[in-house]
C-alpha cells in the first residue's frame, strides 16, 4: 500500500482546511464532508437556507484545489442546452459546438429543485456518465468532475423535487446549519471591512486524481464491509426484522449506499491518518450517505422522528 501518498494526503488536507478557513468561518463539518466527497470521487447535495455562504464555500474550495469553477442558477425556464452547451452555425456555415457551464471541474448547481425534470436529467446524466451527448456527438468531461447541487428547504412552492432514484446519484447529503453566535460575530467583522484574503493553491487536478486512486486501492477488512452492508440492510423494512425500520421507514437504501459507505469510510480513514478503515469510519459517514436514501413513513412524521435520528439508532444496533 502507498503509505507515503497517504501521509502526503493528510499533510495536504491540513493545508487545505487552513486555506479554506481564511475565508469561511465555521461550517467545519460541511467543509470536511465536501473534501471527503471530492477525494471519494462522489457528488454532493447541500441543503441549507439562503445566506449560509454555499457559493463562497465552493468557490474558495475550487481556488484552493486549483480547479475550474462554474455556477448555474437553476430556474423554471432553464433548458438542458443551457447546461450542456449547443451547436451553433458559425460564419463558415459549419456547425460548431459551444461548451456549456458543465464543462468545469467543480460545478455548483444552485437550487436544482427549481428546474423541470428534463433539465435536471441532463445534469444527472452527465454526473453518471462523466460525458455529454449533443446531436449524436459525445464530449468527455475533464477529470476531476464534481457536482455540488443545492436545495432551499424553505420555499417549496413552484419546485420540482428530485425523485429518490435521482437523489441516489449523490454520494452525500450535507445539511448546513446556522453559525454559532461567536462565528456569526467573526463573519460580520470579516465581511464588513475593505480587505480580501488570498487563497493559495494547495494541490493540482492531477494530484487529486492520484489521491483518489490511492484511496480506492486502500484495503478494507471483511468485518468493516459486513458492518456497512448490515447497516444498509437494517434500513429496509420489507427485508429486515428490525422493528425500528418496520415501524418508521417506508423505503430503505439500495446497494449503492453500501458502496458509498465503504468509499466514504476509506476516505475518512485516509484523511485522519489511518491506512485502513474500521467500523468507526463507516459510522462517521453513515448519516450523510443514508439520509436522502431512506424515506420516513406517516408514523415517523406524526411522532416528529427525524431521518437522522433513525439512522443514528440503527448505527448502534
Amino acid at each position: 500500500m502507498d503509505t507515503e501518498s497517504l501521509n502526503s494526503l493528510v499533510a495536504k488536507y491540513t493545508l487545505l482546511r487552513n486555506e479554506i478557513g481564511k475565508v469561511i468561518v465555521g461550517q467545519d463539518k460541511a467543509v470536511e464532508s465536501l473534501l471527503l466527497s471530492i477525494f471519494s470521487g462522489g457528488h454532493c447535495l447541500l441543503v441549507g437556507v439562503p445566506g449560509l455562504a454555499k457559493t463562497l464555500m465552493v468557490n474558495t474550495l475550487s481556488r484552493a484545489l486549483g480547479l475550474q469553477f462554474s455556477r448555474i442558477q437553476f430556474t423554471p425556464d432553464l433548458m438542458p442546452s443551457d447546461i450542456t452547451g449547443s451547436e451553433i452555425l458559425d460564419e463558415n456555415r459549419k456547425f460548431r459546438f459551444v461548451k456549456g457551464p458543465i464543462f468545469a471541474n467543480i460545478l455548483l448547481a444552485d437550487e436544482i429543485n427549481r428546474t423541470p425534470p428534463k433539465t435536471q436529467s441532463a445534469l444527472l446524466e452527465a454526473m453518471q456518465e462523466k460525458s455529454v451527448t449533443v446531436s449524436g456527438h459525445s464530449y468527455k468531461l475533464e477529470a476531476p468532475f464534481f457536482v455540488l447541487a443545492t436545495q432551499n428547504p424553505i420555499e417549496q412552492e413552484g419546485t420540482y423535487p428530485l425523485p429518490e432514484a435521482q437523489l441516489d446519484r449523490f454520494m452525500l447529503n450535507i445539511k448546513l446549519d446556522y453559525p454559532s453566535f461567536e462565528e456569526e460575530m467573526a463573519i460580520v467583522k470579516n465581511t464588513t471591512v475593505d480587505s480580501t484574503h488570498e487563497v493559495q493553491i494547495v494541490m493540482s487536478a492531477d494530484e487529486i486524481i492520484e489521491y483518489q486512486s490511492v484511496i480506492r486501492r486502500m484495503p478494507v477488512p471483511d468485518n468493516v464491509v459486513s458492518h456497512a452492508v448490515s447497516l444498509v440492510s437494517s434500513t429496509r423494512p420489507d427485508t429486515e426484522t428490525n422493528t425500528l425500520a418496520r415501524k418508521y421507514l417506508s423505503w430503505g437504501a439500495g446497494p449503492r449506499a453500501s458502496q458509498y459507505l465503504i468509499m466514504g469510510a476509506k476516505t475518512h480513514a485516509a484523511l485522519n491518518g489511518k491506512y485502513s478503515p474500521d467500523a468507526e469510519d463507516v459510522n462517521a459517514v453513515a448519516v450523510e450517505v443514508l439520509r436522502h436514501r431512506v424515506v420516513r413513513n406517516y408514523f415517523a412524521e406524526a411522532e416528529g422522528i427525524s431521518t437522522d435520528s433513525i439512522i443514528e439508532q440503527l448505527k448502534t444496533k
